[in-house]
């Protein structure tokens, strides 16, 4: 390795995660930025990886402003102000959960939009009507209306543990870019 090849700062040696996934890290903090536009996470089954994603970027702090893992219903309650009636009438993995953890990410921090995933990375923990590799995802406005639900339940098959909560953290990309119309 030449002294130059040693210096470059945002090489693949760099990034202790998947090439994919640092690459749409990579677009979405590079639109947001072009439109002055700050995001935050709320993450349950992806335990933190798309905000993980978004800061091996370098300068991301101009577009990142923050993560929430809410793994447990302790932790969306107290984190996120998910109400404990929605939790037990819908479950974790719901399009209600969802959208209360997206509206709490957006009312706890600057951002301008926030994402929320929530869902069943197994390999336990599927049932007959939300089965390993269902995942949730919900997106919320600073000053949207909190009656319009933008959220929707997505199913990746049983890709393995780390291939859902990769397929949730691309989705979950995705969605944070300012042209997105899902989910």
């Amino acid at each position: 390795m030449t002294g130059h090849d040693a210096m470059t700062s945002d090489t693949q040696a760099d990034h202790i995660l998947p090439p994919e996934l640092v690459e749409a890290a990579r677009r979405v903090i590079e639109a947001n930025r072009a439109v002055g536009r700050k995001v935050a996470l709320a993450e349950s089954c992806t335990g933190g990886l798309v905000t993980a994603a978004l800061s091996e970027i370098p300068g991301s702090s101009d577009v990142l402003e923050g993560g929430f893992v809410s793994y447990s219903y302790d932790a969306k309650l107290e984190m996120l102000g998910v109400s404990l009636d929605v939790l037990e009438t819908f479950g974790a993995v719901s399009i209600a959960v969802a959208w209360a953890m997206a509206r709490g990410a957006i009312g706890r921090t600057r951002a301008d939009t926030a994402v929320a995933i929530t869902g069943i990375a197994g390999p336990d923990g599927g049932s007959e009507k939300k089965p390993v590799g269902t995942v949730v995802f919900a997106r919320a406005v600073k000053g949207g209306d909190p009656d319009d639900i933008a959220a929707d339940m997505k199913f990746f098959g049983d890709l393995g543990r780390g291939g859902v909560r990769l397929q949730a953290a691309l989705f979950a990309l995705d969605l944070l870019m300012p042209d997105s119309t899902g989910p």
